[in-house]
């Protein structure tokens, strides 16, 4: 499929995007292969055959790793890069040749003038491009839909009443996703799709791998969340849930700080567009449209030599001299927390009270430090913490303070990096109390400045080879918080709890807090940011490395748009490509499974439609015909809802039962079925345990269904009931199989595939082997006739080969070399397979207008 250029891409999106300025100019061109300079507006899939003389990723996130600053004299603007950037930090992660683009927006506002200018300054000073948002699109983009609707959903706050949080505004949404699109032609400007990896950083691009999956089918796209991700029953109040999830998966490789958050990523994309996930060899991975979308958990760390470098600054030592001086006698507990409701800082306040009131001993010897970090965004919320911060802060000081103690300090202006540092050097616990928070590095970075340098420890008074200590008090609900084994963890709720928690951490003995400290800082410091890094991009390198390996094609409008990626054999059945085959054979055989296939799973009415019945006694009523419906129903529901076809052979319950015509007797396999009476008193416990589920009784199987049950709930018994029967069956003559909302026993050697395999033999044997074979089916059951199909004929010993037609339904990986999208799609070929047989089907009046609409 073409792919569409830049200039009409504003048709992607569901709503009407708003009207976004175009660039000035294309950005200078970019130099892709040795003497050759590329156009820099990229190409498509099927023409782009160029390879980049190195390697390049291109990092793309909201803001630029850049600091500016406008000459007050000149006017002129002077950039340099911040240092502190976790997107310039993970550069330390790459090969040194690897060649790091950076796509994002400026901090600063810069005049419509100076803008390409300055666009060609930042790409040749810094490997930047940045994406000069108008105003009014940065404004509802990053301070409305992303700070006022994603950011508190993400971190489990709803919009209950207009006093606490914004309600869902399409304004908001319909900036959110015109930002995306500024920065998907940006990207699009540099980008190699073929060679270029291109890595996507948090919230605020959600839907942006969906642009650049439309532009570049075969784009290898890699997206980090740093934030939290919530549950679904937060999730899906957000009215474009679907759109996120499905620009999500558009990426080949989804990264999470924690496996909570991912589990409820995987739940949402459960409940909400029925993907199911599996574990392959370690790696988490969904299967979307044949395309496989890996799970990448692994929190991001630390420079370690970033810290360590501020640590051996002389203003940092200058610093913890007169702080240590300051609490001469005093223990210090520090918390460094941005100003918002989420960080926890008055719960904090009020455990520390709590620890004042409840141990005495601890008063004019502990001290609270509390840096408060400028808040990123502003509203009611905001102040109202704030004030509450101040009010409890100055209660505890006037309750247990006195004139040389005061028992909380508060810090709230902008913190020099070196005076953070010193603090953070100094401190006995360190504690981050937040009530919900994406990853939170606070700790890391207290555990490297508890580690000291030459310089530090010489500042402090401290033996260089005196034991190292740190101790720390976290939140279950921070992103760090599994990987800090040896802290104590606590709920900010509970403030009794997180006060015995800190006096715990200060009383701990020195030994106790020396093993817990190395543990931390042997993770710290091999799990540092460069790490990070090179994990997610080996990851990403590998989901990526079967990109060429198969056909892709793009379907769905607007924010819906993915890709089908599936084995170049793996094609859709032509009704052209298989009537030509069937008008040119003489004995024919056709398979077809019943739900799923001739009837859709959704239709609540499981008996087949007049068209279905009329197709499938054309096709029968064909002398050279021989059709049978093989499902896993009973013989009394398919014998009532087929009647009128009198010449269709049905296999009922995967075969065990098989009858020929309606004429003819039902046939049955000799089975031991004592099996039964051990499973169905099983099945009905886990039928009562599980709100919605069902156990259907048949003559040779019992089948438990759960597909109106909760989808967690529901899988999570289904594989527990998959492993309670197989325990209790591993002498039965029976075999228990999952399937598509099913569990299922059945008899030993009973399969679809055994159908196929002697209805085929007993028309050889009658001197009627055939010479076309169709089979249709859409479960995992069906896999068995089209292996079987493909066995048994090319073993025959016939004097011609037959052809065959091995086709599922729906897009998905299989045995069979064809597929059909849907029920609609299956009868539409049957029709067409009907028009061709000897005689020709009778259709009423009203059904050949319609079937003449659509041929």
């Amino acid at each position: 499929m073409a792919s569409r250029s830049c200039g009409n891409f504003l048709d992607l999106a569901s709503e009407e995007l708003l009207d976004v300025p175009q660039t000035l100019r294309g950005l200078p061109k970019v130099m892709t292969l040795p003497g050759i300079i590329s156009d820099g507006n990229g190409s498509s899939d099927a023409d782009s055959d160029s390879t980049s003389c190195h390697e390049r990723k291109i990092i793309v996130a909201n803001m630029l790793p850049l600091q500016a600053q406008k000459d007050n004299e000149t006017g002129k603007w002077r950039f340099s890069l911040d240092e502190d950037s976790l997107l310039l930090q993970l550069k330390d992660g790459f090969s040194p040749e690897t060649e790091v683009i950076y796509v994002g927006s400026l901090k600063v506002e810069i005049e419509a003038n100076e803008q390409e200018e300055i666009a060609q300054r930042l790409l040749d000073d810094f490997n930047c491009v940045p994406t000069f948002l108008p105003i009014d699109i940065q404004r509802r983009f990053y301070y409305g839909f992303c700070k006022q609707q994603l950011w508190p959903l993400f971190h489990y706050m709803l919009p209950m009443c207009p006093d606490h949080g914004e309600r869902f505004d399409r304004q908001l949404w319909q900036a959110y996703v015109s930002a995306n699109k500024v920065f998907a032609d940006k990207v699009m400007e540099i980008a190699n799709p073929e060679d270029d990896f291109i890595w996507i950083h948090d919230y605020h691009l959600m839907v942006l791998p969906t642009f650049l999956r439309k532009r570049y089918h075969r784009v290898k796209l890699g997206f980090f969340l740093h934030s939290p991700f919530p549950s679904s029953e937060i999730y899906r109040t957000l009215p474009v849930r679907d759109e996120i999830l499905k620009g999500l998966l558009n990426s080949d490789l989804i990264g999470f700080h924690t496996f909570d958050y991912a589990r409820h990523f995987l739940s949402c994309c459960g409940r909400m567009l029925g993907l199911d996930y599996e574990s392959k060899r370690g790696h988490i991975g969904l299967d979307y449209f044949g395309r496989t979308v890996y799970i990448k958990i692994l929190p991001v760390g630390i420079h370690m030599g970033r810290l360590e470098s501020v640590l051996n600054l002389a203003t940092t030592c200058n610093k913890v001299k007169e702080i240590q001086e300051q609490f001469k006698g005093k223990k210090v507990i520090l918390g460094v927390d941005d100003m918002d409701i989420f960080k926890g800082i008055s719960l904090k306040l009020l455990a520390f009270e709590q620890l004042l009131q409840q141990h005495r001993e601890s008063q004019g010897k502990l001290v609270l430090v509390q840096i408060v970090n400028p808040a990123r965004s502003t509203g009611k919320d905001v102040q109202e913490a704030k004030r509450e911060t101040y009010l409890t802060a100055q209660r505890i000081n006037v309750v247990y303070g006195y004139a040389d103690y005061q028992p909380v300090i508060l810090i709230d202006r902008p913190c020099p990096r070196y005076e953070k540092t010193a603090y953070y050097a100094l401190a006995e616990c360190c504690i981050v109390n937040a009530v919900r928070d994406g990853m939170n590095l606070v700790p890391y970075k207290y555990i490297v400045c508890r580690q000291g340098s030459s310089s530090m420890d010489e500042a402090m008074g401290i033996k260089r080879d005196s034991p190292r200590t740190s101790m720390l008090v976290v939140s279950e609900f921070i992103g760090c918080s599994p990987s800090l084994s040896g802290a104590i963890r606590v709920n900010p709720w509970d403030i009794d709890s997180v006060a015995e928690a800190m006096n715990m951490a200060i009383t701990m003995p020195v030994a106790e807090k020396q093993l817990r400290h190395e543990k931390h800082y042997r993770y710290v410091s091999s799990h540092d940011v460069a790490y990070w890094a090179r994990s997610f991009m080996q990851d990403l390198e590998r989901a990526c490395k079967d990109h060429y390996d198969k056909r892709c094609w793009g379907i769905g409008l607007g924010l819906g748009f993915r890709v089908i990626s599936l084995s170049p054999s793996f094609r859709k059945l032509s009704v052209d490509h298989i009537v030509s085959a069937y008008k040119r054979t003489n004995r024919r055989a056709i398979f077809l499974d019943y739900d799923g296939t001739v009837v859709s799973q959704s239709s609540l009415v499981r008996s087949p439609s007049p068209e279905v019945v009329n197709v499938l006694n054309a096709l029968c009523n064909d002398p050279n015909n021989t059709v049978f419906i093989v499902s896993g129903r009973g013989r009394t529901s398919l014998s009532d809802w087929l009647a009128p076809c009198e010449k269709l052979g049905l296999a009922a319950e995967h075969g065990y039962f098989l009858r020929w015509d309606k004429t003819s007797e039902w046939e049955s396999l000799a089975a031991d079925l004592d099996w039964k009476n051990i499973v169905e008193p099983i099945m009905k416990q886990y039928t009562e345990a599980t709100d919605g589920s069902q156990m259907e009784v048949k003559e040779s199987a019992l089948v438990w269904h759960h597909q109106d049950a909760d989808p967690d709930f529901g899988s999570c018994q289904a594989k527990e009931l998959l492993d309670h029967l197989e325990s209790v069956l591993a002498n039965e003559p029976a075999v228990v199989q999952r399937g598509q909302h099913i569990v299922e026993v059945k008899p030993q050697g009973v399969t679809k595939g055994l159908v196929a395999e002697k209805v085929l033999s007993m028309l050889a044997n009658n001197g009627r082997a055939p010479d076309f074979v169709v089979c249709i089916g859409d479960d995992r059951s069906d896999e068995d006739m089209f292996e079987s199909i493909s066995n048994t004929v090319s073993n025959s010993s016939g004097p011609t080969v037959p052809e065959i037609f091995a086709c599922t339904v729906g897009r998905k990986p299989s045995k069979a070399k064809y597929y059909l999208d849907d029920t609609a799609d299956v009868v539409r070929l049957l029709r067409g397979l009907a028009n061709a047989s000897n005689p020709k089907p009778r259709y009423s009046a009203e059904f050949q207008v319609a079937f003449d609409a659509v041929f």
